[in-house]
């Protein structure tokens, strides 16, 4: 997902006009690290149904992020339509792509960092239709019962803005570009993955 400061801004806005209310998480409340040995707070993600396993991942120097674990979404009751989503060890993932200057208030690795995996996902994969694709990021949102006002914002941007990057991905996969890396990598600390995704026999079949 991608968009840019002026249209993610006008986003938030039109989202905090519906009457909603615009408080942001108390200073208090537990925020997202990226110290991947907090096994506490990535198994958070795991404890509603609807989501699978808790989110293992790791990083390159960039923020750039591959899964070393799979983790999947599936539909609650009356959700039937949407058939289960499965994302694979090595998927290649930015979590939320959110322009830096929103970050105070709505960090990539944010509560909603889960269902935006899984949106990352669908909108590389395209084998379900773009607004299924983002029905099922608003419903993982919910699933983590983050707060109504982020949903709305976070929703309205990828559905006003999400066709580019939507675009984007297809002409890429064209091109023979791919997102899923074999794990576990031959990567360290200090590896780029502009340099990494170069190497021969890294990516998955």
């Amino acid at each position: 997902m991608t968009f840019s400061r002026r249209s993610f801004l006008g986003s938030v806005a039109t989202a905090l006009g519906l009457g909603i209310s615009s408080t942001p998480a108390s200073p208090a409340q537990p925020q997202a690290t990226f110290d991947l040995t907090k096994e506490d707070w990535l198994d958070a993600f795991s404890k509603n149904k609807a989501l699978g396993a808790p989110l293992h991942v790791s990083r390159f120097v960039e923020r750039i992020y591959y899964l070393t674990k799979p983790i999947a979404w599936a539909p609650n009751p009356g959700q039937e339509r949407f058939r289960q989503v499965d994302v694979p060890v090595g998927f290649i993932t930015d979590f939320a792509s959110i322009p830096a200057p929103f970050w105070p208030l709505l960090p990539p690795d944010g509560e909603y960092t889960y269902p935006a995996i899984v949106h990352d996902y669908l909108y590389w994969d395209q084998g379900r239709a773009r607004d299924e694709a983002d029905e099922i990021f608003k419903f993982g949102m919910e699933d983590l019962r983050i707060p109504r006002w982020k949903i709305e914002a976070i929703y309205g941007a990828v559905r006003v803005f999400g066709g580019g990057p939507w675009d984007e991905n297809a002409r890429l996969k064209t091109q023979g570009e791919k997102r899923c890396i074999k794990v576990p990598a031959s990567a360290n600390a200090t590896t780029r993955w502009e340099d990494y995704r170069k190497q021969k026999d890294v990516f998955c079949d």
